[in-house]
């Protein structure tokens, strides 16, 4: 049987430092293994090689707690932790491992991402009830769309207003964000949340989203420019930050 592990020992990715270009493109650090060390890991994988499984989903762990962490409903914080999520998701996927082979060219990590997408989804439903249960909604995140970006970033924007003194400056200032938020084209939010919260490569949301990596990079930067356009309307955001 597999069993879930907490840290990895074999990268069956390189870990990802990347510098963003001016055009919006994010480079990778020179890889740490071979390219036919990554092509070898992932023949194991599709073969079903349980420790090869294993390992590689302990490499990329950090980064789905990452995901968990900003993508979960704030009415769900303190009552789910992102390792019961992940522990879920291992099972999940290991249950549906034989996807993986029909999934392709899809890596590993954007694969295990749909299955935390899905696995938060359904907790979502069953903690918070009829308000998830939009199938359009949920349609939208196999385009690589979440239903709730617009809220999770106004949630992490305004995190560190978080002292007694702030609390209602934060609660009123969440309702205009996520409005100013939700005027933004559904992709280039999607893309930004993506890059800065969840710190994917330009390479990695292309693929996430379905676009050729040139269109991420450029909507990337339009994206940008849009949402300092739309931190600029919201009353009293930057002052906030200044105030943080």
């Amino acid at each position: 049987m597999l069993k879930l592990q907490s840290n990895a020992i074999i990268p069956c990715r390189r870990p990802m430092t990347s510098s963003v270009s001016q055009s919006g493109d994010s480079h990778d650090a020179p890889a740490t293994q071979p390219a036919g060390d990554d092509e070898a890991r992932l023949a194991r994988l599709l073969a079903g090689d349980e420790g090869t499984f294993t390992q590689c989903f302990a490499e990329l762990r950090p980064r789905l707690v990452r995901m968990v962490h900003f993508r979960l409903d704030p009415r769900l914080r303190g009552r789910i932790d992102a390792e019961d999520v992940l522990q879920e998701v291992f099972v999940d996927a290991v249950r549906r491992r034989d996807a993986l082979r029909t999934s392709q060219p899809m890596t590993f990590f954007v694969w295990l991402r749909l299955i935390v997408g899905q696995t938060l989804i359904d907790l979502h439903r069953k903690h918070i009830g009829a308000a998830m249960r939009d199938a359009g909604r949920e349609r939208s995140l196999g385009a690589g769309i979440s239903p709730n970006t617009s809220q999770s970033m106004s949630f992490h924007l305004l995190g560190k207003l978080s002292s007694p003194s702030q609390a209602a400056m934060r609660a009123e200032l969440s309702v205009s964000l996520s409005q100013a938020l939700e005027e933004m084209n559904e992709t280039d939010r999607e893309i930004l949340a993506l890059r800065h919260f969840e710190e994917l490569s330009n390479k990695e949301v292309a693929e996430v989203l379905g676009i050729e990596r040139k269109a991420a990079s450029i909507r990337y930067i339009r994206a940008l420019e849009r949402l300092k356009k739309v931190l600029e309307r919201v009353p009293g955001f930057l002052e906030s930050q200044v105030l943080k």
